[in-house]
């Protein structure tokens, strides 16, 4: 294991591993973890360029730092320096369509042809790999880890799944000797990592469209953890061996005594031989304190001192769509959220009934997925019908066509059984503002893992413009 002293001098080399090749260029480079490897290797002096269906945030954040985008799947679209394979290395997502005309121009030219697991794999593997995964909260605690591990003085570089306020990116850039990465289970994507130290927050049923039964997924969690050279976490109550984490006293690590005090929440740690008191951190909701106890007990474990942790975690600032509250007034407050499963969904309704239960809670939900929808349905029935109004936007698609008779009309009637509270909305800026503009007195939470993130801030903008926030 790594002496904490020399990470402390380490030089900072961006490039842990060169692997060969002077170009890279993404198809889906607008991904969360695409995006990621785009800034990485940038930094590293590669030359980078890369298609995306549709312009983003992050596809415009990657075009100020010089790397080329292009919007429409075109062989001619190609920049001329890239055609060639002996220098360009190509990296995909399995959301890529087999009728992508650039991947099967590559493909039939002889390009090698990597999907961005691997490449992450090959980066990770001569590093000491602080691995997270979990069907739930592996963003949130894989950025809390490189955030805490950044602010106590450790020099890794962590690869994350979404967008940390702290740095307002996806990539904490440090040295060559550690990596921090979000372990993704869609696609058995994470067996290509050999990680040192993990956790695993969750293992609830989820991307079936793959793994077809919750036994399959729960097998190759299993396969994760015994990859695991060094120490696993995981939560307590998980069928998994390993050092356990939660609220329950039971727990190797526990975090107790939550309560919420100046805008902060504030709770206690324990360890199996200390209690850290009155530990402050930025984020609401037990998931979330179990989600910093999981970064803390990484952390702690690789010998970084309690009181760099306690100071890191009072300054986390959270993550893009992860309970971000945009507007606070007396009369609305609104909350953007990634949530796209029941559990999720479940965790958002909690922690607002927590924060605000005096205020009637209505939620805003755009489904992801038509096989997601149609195997949790009656899960997202119970989650959405906690809530006062539910408002559900079409279903977005993302890599699937359609299914005969799955979508929100249908999800609408099933929640109506329980209680007349759901309807259907367009996906429109007007739609969204005039629910918005008849509130008093409410909280209404927007969550969706689709191209709603893009609707909220466009009605965000809109709104601030004519109240005091």
């Amino acid at each position: 294991m790594s002496n904490q002293n020399d990470i402390k001098t380490r030089k900072v080399l961006p490039l842990r591993k060169d692997l060969g090749w002077k170009n890279i260029f993404f198809i889906g480079i607008g991904g969360i973890g695409m995006s990621a490897l785009a800034r990485y290797f940038s930094a590293s002096n590669k030359n980078i360029a890369g298609y995306d269906k549709t312009e983003t945030k992050l596809t415009l954040t990657l075009e100020k730092s010089g790397i080329e985008i292009h919007y429409k799947d075109a062989i001619n679209n190609i920049p001329k320096s890239f055609l060639n394979k002996e220098e360009t290395l190509i990296v995909y997502t399995p959301a890529i369509p087999n009728k992508h005309k650039e991947f099967n121009y590559f493909k039939e030219n002889g390009f090698t042809i990597l999907k961005r697991a691997k490449i992450l794999g090959l980066i990770t593997n001569e590093t000491f790999c602080f691995a997270v995964a979990g069907t739930h909260g592996k963003t949130t605690t894989s950025t809390i880890l490189g955030h805490i591990l950044k602010e106590s003085d450790v020099d890794a570089t962590s690869f994350l799944g979404g967008i940390a306020v702290n740095y307002d990116s996806n990539l904490i850039l440090g040295g060559d000797k550690i990596s921090v990465v979000e372990a993704d289970e869609y696609d058995r994507s994470f067996l290509q990592l050999n990680p040192n130290i993990a956790c695993i927050t969750s293992t609830d049923a989820d991307h079936l469209d793959i793994y077809e039964e919750a036994n399959a997924l729960e097998e190759s969690f299993q396969e994760f953890a015994n990859k695991v050279t060094d120490k696993l976490f995981v939560k307590y109550g998980l069928s998994l061996n390993g050092i356990t984490f939660g609220l329950e006293e039971k727990a190797d690590y526990q975090a107790l005594n939550i309560k919420t005090e100046n805008g902060f929440s504030v709770f206690d740690i324990k360890t199996p031989t200390e209690l850290i008191k009155d530990v402050e951190f930025q984020m609401f909701g037990n998931h979330n304190i179990l989600n910093a106890l999981a970064g803390f007990a990484m952390a702690e474990s690789y010998g970084v001192s309690v009181e760099k942790l306690k100071k890191g975690l009072a300054t986390f600032k959270g993550i893009e769509r992860r309970f971000n509250i945009k507007i606070h007034t007396d009369e609305l407050v609104l909350i953007d959220d990634y949530a796209h499963h029941p559990t999720e969904i479940d965790a958002v309704f909690q922690t607002v009934s927590q924060l605000y239960n005096n205020r009637s809670k209505e939620v805003i939900f755009q489904p992801h997925l038509f096989s997601r929808t149609r195997d949790f349905a009656d899960d997202f029935v119970k989650s959405l019908a906690q809530f006062d109004k539910v408002y559900l936007l079409d279903i977005y698609p993302a890599r699937e066509l359609p299914i005969k008779g799955i979508t929100s009309n249908w999800l609408v009637e099933k929640i109506n059984k329980i209680s007349k509270k759901a309807i259907v909305i367009r996906f429109n800026e007007q739609e969204i503002l005039s629910i918005i503009n008849n509130q008093k007195n409410s909280v209404i939470a927007m969550l969706g893992a689709g191209d709603i993130g893009k609707l909220i801030n466009s009605v965000y903008k809109i709104k601030t413009t004519s109240i005091e926030v």
